[in-house]
């Protein structure tokens, strides 16, 4: 870090959302995989592999005040709950504008982990919009001039199936608002392991 970035007063506020993330060798194996859909969709808004997660619970944006509770009510839910098996397996689309891979294995057991974090937030006093948990991997988004594609590229992937791994660890991500062509950019304010 920069002297110049040390010096900067912190956002006053920041977009948050909590979640899992499957490790480097899922997103290797599932990257491979995508190869020729790269190559036959190139106009698609792609996510940068880095930033491949599950996401439990979207917060949205929160004054940067409320990060120290969410901290203590995240790492006491690490601390209750066990880690998640899971596989990358499948594809979809949410309106002909979302392309993502599916979720197969322990899905009950990531429903749970869910609900407890989402109790843990709501306990904190953070208000949010605590919608039905649909769990997914998001891939890509069609870009407005260029509609077409999400459902061609979510055929193309429907019969990935990844291997076994486990989710290990419980994130708290913040993004920055994409603008214009720039994609969406996460970065992880604190993370703990499931232990429980």
């Amino acid at each position: 870090m920069t002297e110049a970035a040390a010096d900067r007063e912190p956002p006053a506020t920041v977009r948050l959302f909590v979640a899992v993330a499957p490790p480097d060798e899922a997103k290797a194996e599932l990257e491979r995989a995508l190869a020729p859909t790269y190559e036959a969709h190139p106009r698609l808004r792609w996510n940068r592999i880095e930033d491949w997660h599950i996401t439990l619970a979207f917060l949205g944006e929160l004054p940067s005040g409320v990060v120290p509770g969410l901290r203590t009510a995240l790492e006491a839910v690490a601390a209750t709950q066990a880690a998640v098996a899971l596989e990358l397996s499948g594809s979809g689309h949410f309106d002909d504008r979302v392309l993502w891979c599916g979720l197969r294995g322990d899905v009950t057991g990531l429903h749970r982990l869910a609900s407890a974090t989402r109790a843990a937030v709501a306990a904190s006093g953070v208000r949010f919009d605590d919608r039905p948990l649909s769990p997914h991997l998001t891939l890509a988004r069609a870009r407005r001039d260029n509609p077409d594609g999400v459902p061609q590229a979510a055929a193309e992937l429907s019969g990935f199936a990844g291997r076994p791994w486990r989710a290990e660890r419980l994130h708290l991500v913040g993004s920055n608002f994409a603008r214009g062509p720039e994609p969406i950019r996460y970065r992880d304010v604190a993370s703990w392991p499931l232990t429980g």
